[in-house]
C-alpha cells in the first residue's frame, strides 16, 4: 500500500502517519514499505537529489545525502526552532552557515584486522559491520589520503575480535592520530611506532594516553596564535564552521575590556577575543590551558590572558566574580551548563554570548537567561556535521 511521508524527524528518519520511520525518505513522497522495512520510492519529491557520496547507501556517518542543501538546511533550522518554541521562546534567526563538502578536519574511525591486513572505517548504521569509506566526501583530502598509515596502525593494534578506534585531526603540522586499544604500550611497540610515524610523515602519534612521537608541531591556529591542542583533544569539525562562530562571538565585544570565557577549551575563543580585550579563560582540563596560553605567550599583538583550571559543573563561578567582566562567552558540551547559567543570571553582567551544540539544552539555558531580564538579541545557526543531524548555534544576550 502506497503511504505518504508526513515529516522528517530529528534524527533525519522520514516518518509515515501511523508512526512508522524509514530511512532515507523525505516528506511529501509517496512510498512503499517493504517486508525488510525499507521503503520504496514510488512519487519523489523535489528535494530528493543523488547522494554525492558512493558509501552513503552502507555507511552509517550521513543520514541526508539524499536531500538538497535547500531542504537540509532549513530541516536544521527547524530543529533548532522547536527546540526554542518548547521553551515559548522566540527565534531571532540571523544567519545559517554550512561547512562545504570535504571540510572535516577531525574524524574518528574505526580499524579491524582481516585476513588480508586491516580494514578502517565507520559503522553502517546501528550495526556493528565495518565500512571502508575511501572516498568520503565528509573528510579533507588530508585525512582521506591517510589511510594507509590508519590500516598499518590498526594491523599493530587491532586483533581479528577487537576493533581499535584512531582520532585523526588535520593540523598545521600535518596528521594528528591518537589510537584507543587494548594492547599495552612497551618500549619495542615505541620503537616500531615511532618508525611507523616517520614512514607516514604523521605530526604526532598516541597510544591512548601516552604520546609516542611528536615530529611537527600539531597546531592549530585560533586567531593570531598557533596551539597545540592535546591529543584528542576537543576541536571544532571544520575550519569553516568554526569561522562562523568565531565571527560571531567576535561580534559581540563591543565595549568590553574584561572577558571571561568559560569551558574555553585550548582557546579558539579566548585567543581571537584577546585582539580586543582581556580574557580570562577558564576550562576544567589543565592540559587545554597549558596549551592555550602557550599559544598567548608566542603570539604577537594579544592582550592579556590568564587562565584558571576549574570544573564549571561542580564549582560555576559565583556571580560576585562574574561581576568583574563585561561579558561572558561560554561553549558548553552537550550537557549544556545548567548551574554556571544560574550563577550567571544571578549577576550584573549586561551581555552573554553561548555557543552550543544542543538546542535541547540551549533552549533550557536560554530560558533560564531570559527569565533573569536578558533578551536573545539574534540566532546563528551553524552546520559544521554536514548531511548529519548535528546542528550548532550562537546566540548573542543582553540585559534589557
Amino acid at each position: 500500500m502506497t503511504q505518504t511521508v508526513e515529516k522528517m524527524t530529528q534524527a533525519g528518519l522520514g516518518q509515515l502517519a501511523d508512526g512508522t520511520l524509514l530511512d532515507r525518505v523525505l516528506p511529501g513522497e509517496e512510498v512503499d514499505v517493504q517486508p525488510d522495512g525499507s521503503a520504496r520510492i514510488v512519487t519523489p519529491v523535489a528535494d530528493r537529489v543523488k547522494p554525492p557520496c558512493r558509501h552513503f547507501k552502507s555507511c552509517g556517518g550521513c543520514a541526508v545525502q539524499h536531500a538538497s542543501d535547500g531542504f537540509v538546511a532549513d530541516w536544521k533550522t527547524q530543529i533548532v526552532a522547536r527546540a526554542l518554541s518548547a521553551r515559548d521562546l522566540a527565534f531571532p534567526f540571523r544567519a545559517l552557515h554550512t561547512s562545504p563538502s570535504q571540510s572535516r578536519r577531525r574524524a574518528r574511525f574505526s580499524g579491524r584486522r582481516t585476513k588480508k591486513g586491516a580494514m578502517v572505517g565507520f559503522h553502517a548504521k546501528a550495526s556493528d559491520a565495518l565500512i571502508d569509506v575511501p572516498d568520503c566526501q565528509l573528510l579533507l583530502p588530508t585525512l582521506r589520503a591517510g589511510f594507509p598509515a590508519y590500516e598499518a596502525l590498526t594491523v599493530i593494534a587491532a586483533s581479528r575480535k577487537s576493533e581499535i578506534n584512531l582520532t585523526v585531526t588535520d593540523t598545521l603540522g600535518g596528521l594528528d592520530v591518537m589510537v584507543t586499544t587494548e594492547k599495552p604500550l612497551d618500549g619495542p611497540l615505541r620503537i616500531e611506532l615511532a618508525a611507523l610515524a616517520d614512514a607516514h610523515d604523521l605530526a604526532r602519534l598516541a597510544w591512548n594516553d601516552d604520546v609516542v612521537v611528536t615530529r611537527k608541531s600539531p597546531d592549530q591556529q585560533f586567531g593570531p596564535a598557533r596551539v597545540g591542542p592535546p591529543a584528542g583533544s576537543f576541536l571544532q569539525a571544520t575550519r569553516e564552521g568554526e569561522a562562523a562562530l568565531v565571527d560571531a562571538v567576535m561580534g559581540t565585544v563591543g565595549d568590553a575590556k574584561r572577558i571571561v570565557d568559560l569551558f574555553s577549551g585550548a582557546g579558539t575563543f579566548s585567543l581571537p577575543l584577546a585582539t580586543q580585550a582581556e580574557v580570562h579563560a577558564i576550562e576544567g582540563e589543565a592540559e587545554m590551558l597549558d596549551a592555550l596560553d602557550r599559544g598567548w605567550r608566542t603570539a604577537v599583538g594579544l592582550k592579556r590572558v590568564t587562565t584558571e583550571a576549574r570544573d564549571l559543573f561542580r564549582r560555576p563561578l559565583e556571580p560576585d566574580e562574574l561581576d568583574r567582566f563585561d561579558l561572558a562567552v561560554l561553549d558548553p558540551p552537550r550537557a549544556g551548563a545548567e548551574a554556571q547559567i544560574r550563577t550567571l543570571a544571578a549577576s550584573k553582567l549586561a551581555a552573554v554570548t553561548m555557543v552550543s551544540c544542543n538546542p535541547i539544552t540551549f533552549a533550557r539555558d536560554a530560558a533560564h537567561l531570559t527569565s533573569a531580564g536578558f533578551v536573545m538579541d539574534w540566532i546563528d545557526v551553524v552546520d559544521q556535521f554536514r548531511w548529519s543531524p548535528h546542528v550548532e548555534l550562537v546566540a548573542g544576550f543582553t540585559r534589557s
